[in-house]
């Protein structure tokens, strides 16, 4: 044990949230996953409590507890609200994980933890569009409501790792496991700065957070490399002889590629040349975050990948039909010089 008994995970069905109760059962604790239960299921090991945090008192059947930690992932200010509200007063520590979103300069140049934010969300949060507006106002209330020795806000830039459905950490590896024609589309973006961050480092930090009762406001990102570096790893977790065919960003652009993520997208790529987005968080490393070699984190999540039920890509990046197609009207457009 390492002086904690009980946390609570607002969530603790998928991904990172899932990955913190896990890590918090494996090193001992206590664990109760609080969520609706209809994204997936509670780590192995902890106890589930059905709630629904859009109901005004939905938190009623954990709020009668003392909580040595509460972690919390949410985004809508709303239910941060209620949370701060109703958990607050009977939990020892609050740990709210937040975004670099927040950063009004996000994506470009060096983020730090005084680096200016963007102004918070004031409506209804609405969807994916408020995602950073909202996760500001959430930090606010947070730090409003929790006393500043008792509160820890953790603002990681891009996760990945098994469990990643948005694509943006195993659409790489993959698309270079089953090239077909020995060549993999990439942008021409080498120097491209990269930094893809475990989510089970994250969610272990996390845990190290509440054992040690840590306070204040953290970035978390993944050690700085290349798209270049990402490129050549996820080439050798895939074990396969295929190139990488690198293309102009006006060229991408031109025809529809659109960046980062969603459909046909190429993840990791900006679209924009002159953007280089680096997180610094040497403070969560001088608190205890590792991070492990991401050549593991690529070949875990290649593995993560290969095992959906639904065929790649998830989330990011181009189907082989979209990626066949720019190839041959390259092809094309350079036999016709």
């Amino acid at each position: 044990m390492h002086g904690w008994v009980r946390i609570l995970v607002l969530g603790g069905t998928t991904f990172l949230s899932r990955a913190t109760a896990l890590a918090a059962v494996r090193r001992g604790h206590d664990v109760t996953c609080a969520a609706r239960g209809v994204s997936g299921t509670a780590a192995s090991g902890a106890s589930f409590v059905q709630v629904d945090r859009s109901e005004e008192y939905g938190l009623a059947p954990v709020a009668g507890h003392r909580w040595d930690a509460v972690i919390d992932v949410a985004r809508d200010p709303d239910q941060v609200a209620r949370a701060v509200r109703d958990l607050g007063p009977v939990s020892s520590r609050f740990l709210f994980v937040s975004t670099v979103g927040v950063y009004a300069g996000w994506p470009g140049g060096d983020i730090a933890e005084d680096s200016a934010r963007l102004e918070p969300l004031r409506s209804r949060w609405t969807g994916p569009v408020d995602y950073a507006t909202g996760k500001v106002a959430c930090e606010d209330l947070v730090l409003a409501a929790i006393p500043p020795h008792r509160a820890a806000i953790v603002r990681p830039a891009l996760i990945g790792g098994p469990g990643d459905t948005s694509g943006r950490s195993g659409y790489w590896p993959w698309r270079f496991a089953q090239a077909r024609d020995q060549r993999v589309l990439v942008p021409d973006s080498p120097g491209l700065t990269c930094q893809i961050l475990d989510v089970r480092d994250l969610a272990q930090w996390l845990v190290v957070i509440c054992e040690r009762r840590i306070s204040g406001v953290f970035n978390a990102a993944g050690v700085q490399t290349t798209l270049q570096k990402v490129l050549g790893l996820a080439r050798r977790v895939a074990g396969t002889q295929a190139a990488p065919f690198p293309v102009s960003t006006q060229w991408l652009l031109e025809h529809d590629v659109n960046p980062w993520m969603g459909p046909r997208s190429l993840p990791l790529w900006l679209g924009d040349d002159t953007l280089s987005a680096v997180t610094t968080c040497q403070p969560a490393v001088d608190a205890g975050l590792r991070r492990r070699p991401l050549r593991a984190t690529l070949a875990d999540t290649l593995v993560y990948e290969q095992s959906r039920a639904e065929p790649p890509p998830h989330g990011a990046g181009l189907t082989d039909a979209e990626e066949a197609d720019l190839i041959n009207e390259l092809n094309a457009a350079w036999s016709s010089r």
